[in-house]
């Protein structure tokens, strides 16, 4: 049997529909893109054969109208449908959709999708494929007793997962039995909570992240493409991707190679997917997850291995055979781009590209869905594209990418590209002298404010609502390049002397707008003040993102730590509390709603509002 795959339906958007329709076009395979209003002008959507537009502006009217993309599937005469990643990449009532109206999908089948995709039902599957999974309950959580029996038989930190959770989405870590019991308190489903959404597992420290990027077809061959290493993580979301994972025993690569195969056959997997594992310093593999589709980071496995991996995934859709990997070669680095402040903890940000000049010469790959003038919406994701160098060998690689992070340029939004120079000089990660000694932990311990803000917001004090003491500081000198007697020089000028000049300038008249400076918007800058500040009865958001979940009723009694809120942004939940105790008097978003930072979430009539007042200083 051979499936027909004419014309592909890209159900995504940015980048990876990018990626895909490019793919298509080599194999000469139509292409139907889908936008929002905000991505009308976007690349992908001009490069497709056709496109369709998905009216809303929120992700559940456009990428997650499911019946609306099929709709578009069938008016369009599509016989494929590309998922990309994320959105409903991983939904398997999405995929039987798909079937139904006739069309394939290229992914695995929905049952396995379903298999996978919960995480309880995906370590039960690991269990029975003799794949070890990291120490925890495979059971929803039900009972507090059932939580503190566990965390006093296996000791403290806990990770408690949601069984929907993916790409570090639904992920708390608690570190004691007060934290466990408020956390039990804030989702307890007699409440009204989620408490039956989550499972319990002991927090690995001091361990990597190491994947196999897998593929398996309908003949049942299976291959793992490239190893991959992902520990430079924040709040569990991937940052710095590299390919091969470096630094493996012969019987970890091993371990990981039989895991892997033995999880696609256990469920008898079809298509290109991802099998997470944690690996701890004394060489123990654990089992995480199965990402039952291609991932951001799916580049450097295919610069390593040689191969098209959305070629393969469409090989693989037309029950053709996948393409044997016997050998790796060189070395590959994925940095993922976004409009994220390093300064604020890398929160979100949004804003208009004034500048980009990517680097390139010999290596250099740039996967991008942006282009000068494009607007950063807070609506959608924050990533604007992937950086990914490679070298014959990891010290090359890690050369070159020094040298491509010189070259370049965005300006318009914050972007991590500071942070990633510091990473790629930092020996702990360059490993140049000695061991390896990157874990899942390392960037935040190393370079980001983790320490818990105080009740004001329930996020990291970077990320709390309260301003920033600095937030008014302005830098107090100007960079400039010049050339003094044909030697180009880099001039830096105190501010005041830069405003006293341009201030006798426009005392003489218009004058032209100046460039922006090269850089010039990869300074660090502060978030928005958020509405309500220093008032504890309003509570708003200090990033924009999308709510997920509204956790209190107008009318109801909150004492101070209570959850009001959850948020979430770049697939990132983030919890907003009760920063005093107080009665709820008004709730003004919604769950599926979008938000700004400095959004009014919720007020409240605070009930001690001496105390609240003696506490605004904490909430910074």
């Amino acid at each position: 049997m051979v499936n027909r795959v004419n014309t592909v339906l890209v159900a995504n958007r940015g980048e990876i529909a990018l990626r895909v329709i490019r793919t298509a076009r080599e194999m000469g395979i139509a292409t139907v893109a889908v936008y929002a209003d905000q991505d009308r002008n976007a690349q992908y959507v001009a490069m497709a054969d056709e496109a369709y537009l998905l009216p809303g502006d929120t992700y559940r009217d456009t990428y997650l109208n499911e019946d609306g993309l099929i709709d578009i599937l069938h008016r369009s005469g599509a016989d494929a449908v590309h998922p990309g990643y994320g959105f409903l990449s991983e939904v398997p009532e999405f995929a039987d959709k798909v079937q139904k109206a006739g069309a394939v999908w290229i992914g695995p089948d929905p049952e396995a999708l379903t298999d996978l995709g919960d995480k309880i039902t995906a370590r039960r599957v690991a269990k029975k494929a003799k794949v070890p999974p990291v120490p925890g309950i495979s059971d929803p959580v039900r009972d507090i007793r059932t939580l503190l029996e566990f965390a006093h038989t296996h000791g403290y930190p806990l990770m408690l997962k949601r069984t929907d959770g993916g790409g570090g989405r639904g992920i708390t870590l608690v570190h004691d039995d007060d934290e466990l019991r408020s956390f039990y308190m804030n989702h307890d489903a007699l409440q009204g909570g989620d408490l039956d959404e989550y499972f319990v597992e002991r927090f690995i420290d001091q361990a990597r992240h190491v994947e196999t990027q897998c593929g398996r077809d309908s003949h049942g061959n299976f291959t793992v493409y490239s190893t991959r290493d992902c520990s430079v993580q924040r709040r569990n979301q991937k940052l710095i991707e590299e390919a091969p994972a470096p630094f493996l025993s012969e019987e970890v690569d091993e371990q990981l190679h039989r895991f892997s195969r033995n999880l696609f056959d256990a469920v008898n997997y079809v298509g290109l997917g991802t099998c997470e594992f944690m690996v701890t310093g004394k060489n123990k593999v654990y089992f995480l997850e199965v990402n039952p589709r291609l991932q951001v980071e799916h580049t450097v496995s295919e610069e390593v291995c040689g191969l098209d991996l959305v070629r393969e995934q469409l090989n693989i859709a037309r029950c053709g055979e996948l393409t044997q990997v016997n050998q790796t070669r060189g070395h590959s680095f994925e940095l993922r781009i976004t409009s994220e402040d390093p300064a604020t903890n890398l929160t979100p940000s949004s804003g208009t590209l004034s500048e980009i000049r990517w680097p390139s010469g010999p290596g250099i790959r740039v996967d991008s869905g942006v282009k000068e003038g494009d607007t950063i919406s807070p609506k959608f994701d924050s990533m604007m594209g992937k950086l990914v160098v490679s070298a014959q060998d990891r010290p090359c690689a890690v050369a070159r990418v020094r040298r491509a992070l010189e070259e370049l340029s965005i300006t318009g939004v914050p972007t991590p590209a500071g942070l990633y120079k510091t990473i790629f000089n930092d020996p702990a990660f360059t490993a140049e002298d000695h061991p390896f000694s990157v874990s899942t932990k390392w960037l935040e311990r190393t370079y980001l404010n983790r320490e818990p803000a105080s009740a004001g917001s329930g996020q990291p004090a970077s990320l709390a609502a309260g301003k920033p003491e600095d937030a008014d500081a302005k830098p107090s000198t100007e960079s400039f390049v010049i050339e003094m007697n044909n030697r180009r020089v880099k001039l830096t000028v105190p501010v005041d002397i830069v405003d006293s000049l341009t201030g006798s300038a426009r005392a003489r008249g218009p004058r032209r707008s100046a460039q922006p400076l090269r850089g010039q918007g990869l300074r660090e800058v502060q978030p928005a003040a958020a509405a309500g500040q220093g008032d504890p009865g309003v509570i708003a958001a200090a990033m924009q993102a999308a709510v997920t979940r509204v956790n209190v009723a107008e009318g109801q009694s909150v004492a101070k730590g209570d959850l009001l809120v959850v948020l979430e942004s770049m697939k990132m939940e983030n919890y907003v509390y009760a920063p005093v105790a107080g009665t709820v008097t008004k709730i003004l978003v919604s769950p599926g709603e979008g938000v700004e930072a400095g959004a009014t979430l919720i007020t409240l009539d605070v009930a001690d509002k001496g105390d609240a007042t003696s506490e605004k200083g904490d909430r910074r």
